[in-house]
């Protein structure tokens, strides 16, 4: 099993985290997405939009993290990463779109880039990023209160903390205040104790930055 990613990927880290918990071994190869390593050529030929993640497993190749979760789910059902009963795996998918759908998007790298494009500044850009993310986490806290008991749904990790912990660092990159979420960090804290998401962190990443 190989996955494309980048280190510092949001969508990738959702999936490296998912990977570790159902205790599965990959590879990884980097497409640097700063110098525009995903446009190129030899990537687009195995994912045409040319975006990270991609895996591949034998002749299958798998784009978009969301759909990436859901296969790993139905084909390495334990531990399982939704809950049993359909009603509560539409809150869980529900937590995960609030992320996945309504915030990750907006902070994309190639949505700032094309701010930047169009005329703004830095710290406008930042702002925006800092906009969406905690008009999402004002929800998700309220979610997660209603539904978490150590981690976003229920006692045991789901689809929504591998979303919610790639999120949570990208919003320290903005700057955003994170203080009106305590459920929220408590899940992370909780989080941090196991190794399948210590693993997944981008710093320990091959291809991270130097510190």
């Amino acid at each position: 099993m190989t996955l494309h990613g980048y280190w510092r990927s949001g969508a990738a880290y959702r999936v490296r985290i998912a990977l570790n918990l159902k205790g599965l071994e990959y590879d990884q190869v980097s497409h640097d997405l700063r110098a525009g390593e995903q446009s190129a050529a030899d990537y687009t030929a195995i994912a045409p939009q040319g975006l990270v993640p991609a895996l591949q497993y034998g002749d299958l190749t798998l784009t978009q993290s969301t759909a990436i979760l859901e296969w790993l789910e139905e084909t390495y059902p334990h531990p399982p990463l939704l809950p049993a009963s359909a009603d509560e795996r539409a809150i869980v998918r529900a937590m995960s779109a609030l992320i996945g759908c309504d915030i990750h998007p907006l902070n994309n790298l190639r949505v700032l880039k094309r701010l930047k494009k169009i005329g703004h500044d830095q710290s406008q850009i930042d702002d925006w990023a800092r906009h969406w993310i905690t008009t999402g986490f004002d929800a998700l806290e309220k979610m997660v209160a209603r539904h978490g008991r150590g981690f976003c749904f229920g006692p045991t990790p789901t689809f929504a903390d591998c979303y919610l912990i790639p999120q949570l660092y990208s919003a320290r990159r903005f700057g955003a205040d994170l203080a009106p979420y305590p459920r929220l960090l408590a899940v992370e804290a909780r989080a941090s104790e196991f190794e399948a998401f210590k693993l997944a962190h981008p710093s320990v990443q091959p291809d991270a930055d130097p510190e």
